[in-house]
């Protein structure tokens, strides 16, 4: 992301060959059910991005690129867990009321982060850069996979078609 005049753009700062891959797709980690594993990568994505991009911004584009992908990443986590939740309710998932608590956990630091970082306490992104990178690979690659089976053998009665 770069900002200039106030204006801000999403880019990828580093061409693509000098990318670090900090948390990598892996298909142990598919669910069956395409839009959820579309969102898991794009969230992927945007954590391995903000790592990469965060290395190399300049200091005062800090405080825009920070409001702007933690807003952006925000806004695409709640898209996110509401359409897990809204399948785990329509599949009548045994562990929807932990998962639930799970989700919901992440979004309070995460605003305890925005508000950190707000208040003056600058070391506030890095940490939670590698707070993010941690918590999406752990939860797709352990709390996700608890539903996965529940998910496909269910899918057919939902109407929901595996990936």
């Amino acid at each position: 992301m770069i900002v200039k005049n106030n204006a801000v753009h999403w880019h990828n700062l580093l061409p693509s060959v000098h990318r670090i891959e900090y948390v990598r797709w892996s298909s142990s980690y598919s669910t069956g059910i395409k839009l959820i594993d579309d969102q898991h990568k794009d969230l992927l994505l945007f954590v391995n991005n903000l790592c990469n991009d965060v290395t190399v911004i300049e200091v005062d584009e800090h405080d825009a690129y920070f409001r702007l992908a933690i807003g952006h990443m925000v806004s695409y986590i709640k898209k996110h867990f509401a359409a897990e939740e809204q399948i785990m309710v329509a599949t009548q998932f045994p562990g929807y009321y932990s998962h639930k608590r799970t989700h919901e956990s992440f979004i309070l630091t995460v605003v305890k982060s925005v508000k950190d970082y707000e208040a003056g306490k600058r070391m506030v992104l890095n940490n939670l850069i590698n707070f993010l990178k941690n918590w999406v690979f752990a939860h797709i690659a352990i709390m996700d996979v608890q539903y996965i089976d529940h998910f496909k053998k269910n899918a057919e009665c939902h109407s929901m078609k595996p990936a």
